[in-house]
């Protein structure tokens, strides 16, 4: 069972071979780390239309593997819809791509580790690793 959910930025970092992001995620792998199928989504894009797909798509599938791929649920895009109309009402707003990666990380009760504090510091109750 994973701990953490990796957000779209961490992992391009580390698939970019930046230290930081390299060591923390190695030190946080033991307690599990997970990645919503939403991030995939993100980094499939980057790797497809990059300079070299082929290379960047190999590195991509190599770095997913032993991580958690959580898809989306019903409680999952319950969890979206409550939060995306809470953050309106409060005349906030985050990314809906985002908001469905912290509906992820509510839903399976995870850590999510991520350099956009700012933005996803706005969700209730979502539990944030910066490093």
């Amino acid at each position: 069972m994973s701990r953490y959910l990796i957000d779209t930025d961490w992992i391009i970092d580390a698939l970019n071979n930046q230290a930081t992001a390299v060591n923390h995620l190695t030190d946080l792998a033991p307690e599990g780390l997970a990645v919503s199928l939403i991030s995939y989504g993100e980094l499939w894009e980057g790797a497809k239309f990059a300079r070299n797909p082929e290379r960047e798509i190999y590195g991509l599938e190599a770095f997913l593997q032993g991580k958690d791929m959580l898809t989306l649920s019903v409680e999952i895009m319950r969890r979206f819809g409550d939060l995306r109309g809470a953050l309106r009402q409060s005349g906030q707003s985050l990314s809906d791509l985002d908001l469905l990666i912290a509906a992820t990380a509510l839903e399976h009760d995870l850590v999510l580790v991520t350099r956009n504090v700012r933005h996803f510091q706005r969700v209730p109750g979502l539990q944030l690793f910066s490093g």
